[in-house]
């Protein structure tokens, strides 16, 4: 990982080999329903576009070494699809690049005071102001991000099952209730994808 963390990547390169992650995550990286997952419910994919690309490196690299399950992307991050680090490198460099979406999923609109409060007290000083996460700390950027995507894994993280989270959001949310989960990602999927805070300048944060 630390390899790939350290290459330049090769856009060019990286567009190829995006083609195949299209498949779930849509053309233009936004997750959505096309191709294989016309199967899954809308938002169901998350959103990769304008992501940072120390943080899909992170992701991608826990996955293809079993840190993190993922059945079904699984097989695409062995090297019949992605190569070595400069691959890895060039993919997570292309999505990075990509427009993040405007009509992301988002919740359904209730509680959105309490989902307010809850993410500037608990959520804010890692991944915020505006969701834009941190290339640096590994931190995602969360802006933008579909609402069933960030529900799904904020309970797997709670609960134990994304076992690659990060070990101080495990505590930070280990009091949360439903409620309070379905309310705080409910205002972060309501975060416009602007002002879009560049990876220089998180990278000095």
């Amino acid at each position: 990982m630390e390899k790939a963390v350290a290459i330049e990547p090769n856009i060019e390169n990286g567009k190829r080999i995006f083609e195949i992650c299209s498949l779930c995550h849509s053309d233009n990286g936004w997750g959505m329903v096309r191709g294989l997952s016309q199967r899954k419910p809308n938002g169901y994919y998350p959103q990769l576009a304008g992501q940072h690309k120390n943080v899909l490196i992170k992701q991608l690299a826990d996955i293809r070494v079993g840190n993190r399950d993922n059945p079904v992307m699984y097989p695409y991050t062995l090297n019949k699809y992605i190569g070595g680090p400069q691959d890895i490198a060039d993919v997570t460099g292309y999505i990075s690049t990509l427009q993040i979406s405007p009509n992301n999923e988002q919740g359904p609109g209730r509680h959105l005071a309490l989902g307010e409060q809850i993410y500037k007290n608990d959520c804010k000083k890692c991944h915020g102001e505006y969701g834009e996460g941190n290339n640096v700390e590994y931190y995602p950027r969360v802006q933008g991000q579909n609402y069933s995507y960030m529900l799904r894994q904020m309970r797997w993280i709670r609960d134990g099952k994304r076992r690659n989270a990060n070990a101080k959001m495990v505590k930070q949310i280990q009091g949360f209730s439903y409620r309070d989960m379905k309310a705080v990602i409910d205002y972060i999927s309501r975060m416009p994808a602007l002002p879009k805070v560049t990876t220089e300048q998180v990278s000095t944060n």
